[in-house]
């Protein structure tokens, strides 16, 4: 059988199941990454499942999200994730060493190995022909235990890629034409698989570019192919002995197949307030600009920053436009100190960030009221900045160079400017000694914490009715971030008791009181909402919390696959309506009533009454396997009883 690259991966892995789009299947994970947002509650439920060590291939936990040391939380939980990586077998890379994407592609990324991470731009391990999916913090402790990775068999859409890019159009134009043509909805169930002849003109940080950014399509994950490209990336990393080559088969079979000429591409910016919102530069040419910031998962590689060095070397940056720069790693930040990027970045006026994810969550250089921030990030929804009126726009690194010499948005084209071509180093500098290793035997390490760690929530039994309220109605494409903020939030994410105060914090600031009104009264809360609930980050806490407060059952038009997979791991039945008309009548505050709710979980069928309206059919999609984690109330409480 001719194989295509997805399958090849899958095939090589695959524990249970068969390779039928849509049926679920059961994978080994080689590799598993946490990060500090959700890497300490994944480390309290790998503890809760009684487990002494460590027993997948390579376990990393990265500290990337808050390093911002405001009060005594973010310490605190450091320094517990990193005497539990010691204890139970983990690497740990300290806060300052850089961002997980960029270090695990540097660093530990393979080809043709799997890789489960707790944050959903995992799949920029995809550049390096992995098989990378983000996921849950629950899920990750699970694989981490050497437990199977569950999801349903993925459809490939192959990205067939000619020609080669145009001066000043770059690897971020590509994923942007992407989204512009597949959009941010309807692409659940999907691996993104790059071909074609124009794959060899991408070194493997553009690569990384475009399978990180693939998160925002909704996919399962992206993947190139492991090539000669790869084989130079990683000799020059002095990890060439883990490439193997990873092609195709000639003849494979795909689903559907995306053509794009990258000869014929311009460079593009998603506009607020979507990743999809993709407009050409040129159309917005003169918007005066506040705020240029570089870097991210996404766009934070040496290639980008010395790329960015050479647009600005000689010259300054634009009176009144503040430009920040976040290195992805020490590599990067020690590279273009030794080449002297830096001092040209700095000599330009740039503000140099810590190497860590920053400005792209929020928790930092949020722009001005009303400001216009230029960002080579991922996401650019309302209020993600942390300015609710800031208008982000996200593109390539030399769109936002030439941003921030002009003051406004120019096409980089005409700018005048000599094009900056940059190679891939045939060698990197190597520099290890911020990661920490752990002993053979952690059984002596005490596991330290502080105040602010607090317990795993232990979910229930699903009742055999719901009984309840429309705690909250929402609209379309809600975000994990609308539920559940992250910014200065993020540092209780360990303490679920406060952390569930700020629920939909943004979007209605009574809710956490009113759910907790009604949990406390025996009332079910339940969550109505439109198109595309749960996009963006894989954080769980926005099931976690949601679950700590009494929330039942989310009942929308469409749920995201991440999403989804956490609302069942804790518990709360993820509903979708038969009819999405029915949307508009439910209205929020209304009492509504499902008989039978353990039964419906087993047929896939329900059907609610809402108070003063008509009877509403549902439905919801659920292999065996979720059906018995939801009657049990949560994967934990499923692991417990012995369902896996």
């Amino acid at each position: 059988m001719k194989m295509n690259i997805t399958q090849k991966i899958l095939t090589d892995h695959l524990i249970e199941g068969e390779l039928v789009a849509g049926r679920e299947i059961a994978i080994r994970i080689d590799q598993t990454l946490t990060q500090d947002a959700t890497g300490t509650m994944a480390f309290l439920q790998f503890e809760s499942m009684g487990l002494d060590r460590v027993r997948n291939e390579l376990a990393l936990s990265y500290v990337d999200h808050n390093t911002i040391q405001v009060g005594p939380e973010n310490a605190d939980d450091h320094e517990y994730l990193r005497t539990a990586a010691a204890r139970y077998g983990a690497v740990f890379s300290m806060p300052g060493n850089g961002i997980c994407h960029q270090l695990h592609l540097e660093r530990f990324g393979a080809p043709g190995k799997t890789l489960l991470g707790a944050d959903s731009h995992t799949p920029t391990g995809g550049g390096l022909g992995m098989l990378a999916i983000g996921a849950g913090g629950l899920d990750v402790a699970v694989a981490m235990g050497g437990g199977a990775f569950h999801l349903a068999a993925p459809r490939v859409c192959l990205v067939r890629l000619e020609g080669k890019l145009p001066e000043w159009v770059s690897a971020k134009d590509v994923i942007l034409k992407v989204l512009q043509t597949l959009s941010t909805r309807g692409n659940v169930g999907v691996v993104l698989e790059y071909g074609g002849r124009g794959v060899a003109a991408l070194d493997v940080p553009e690569r990384a570019t475009i399978t990180n950014m693939g998160a925002e399509c909704g996919v399962t994950t992206s993947v190139f192919p492991s090539d000669a490209v790869t084989k130079r990336f990683l000799e020059a990393q002095g990890r060439g002995g883990v490439w193997r080559e990873l092609l195709a088969d000639e003849g494979a079979g795909y689903d559907k197949v995306l053509e794009i000429d990258l000869s014929k591409l311009e460079p593009l910016a998603a506009a607020p307030h979507s990743p999809g919102n993709v407009v050409s530069v040129s159309s917005i040419a003169g918007t005066k600009v506040h705020q240029v910031c570089i870097g991210s998962c996404t766009n934070s590689s040496y290639r980008d920053l010395a790329t960015v060095a050479r647009v600005l070397e000689g010259r300054h940056v634009a009176p009144g436009v503040s430009l920040g720069l976040a290195p992805g790693s020490r590599q990067v930040l020690q590279m273009l100190a030794s080449s002297g990027g830096l001092g040209a970045l700095l000599g330009a006026g740039a503000r140099l960030y810590e190497n860590a994810c920053g400005f792209c969550i929020g928790n930092s250089a949020s722009p001005g009221t009303n400001g216009v921030s230029v960002r080579t990030s991922n996401r650019n929804f309302e209020g993600r900045s942390g300015t609710p009126s800031a208008k982000v726009y996200l593109t390539s690194p030399e769109t936002a160079a030439v941003a921030a010499l002009k003051g406004e948005f120019a096409d980089p084209r005409g700018c005048g400017l000599p094009y900056p071509a940059v190679k891939t180093p045939s060698e990197f500098d190597v520099d290890d000694t911020m990661f920490v290793f752990p002993p053979a035997d952690g059984r002596g390490v005490a596991v330290r914490r502080g105040p602010n760690i607090g317990t795993v929530p232990g979910g229930e039994p699903l009742p055999a009715a719901l009984e309840g309220e429309v705690a909250i109605k929402v609209g379309d494409r809600i975000t994990t971030d609308h539920i559940m903020p992250a910014g200065q939030r993020l540092k209780y994410r360990s303490n679920i008791e406060k952390y569930s105060t700020f629920v939909f914090e943004g979007v209605d600031a009574g809710f956490a009181a009113r759910a907790a009104a009604n949990k406390a009264k025996g009332v079910h809360n339940v969550i109505v909402a439109g198109d595309s609930y749960g996009q963006g980050s894989s954080r769980e806490h926005a099931a976690m919390c949601p679950m700590h407060l009494g929330v039942k059952a989310v009942v929308a038009r469409s749920i995201e696959r991440i999403h989804k997979a956490n609302l069942i791991n804790f518990g709360i039945v993820p509903f979708t309506f038969e009819n999405g008309d029915d949307c508009s009548r439910v209205e929020a505050g209304a009492a509504v009533r499902i008989d039978g709710l353990r039964e419906a979980v087993k047929t896939g069928k329900a059907v609610m009454e809402a108070e003063g309206g008509p009877s509403i059919h549902l439905r919801v999609e659920l292999s065996a396997r979720e059906a018995d984690i939801l009657l049990a109330g949560g994967l934990l409480r499923s692991i417990a009883s012995g369902v896996k």
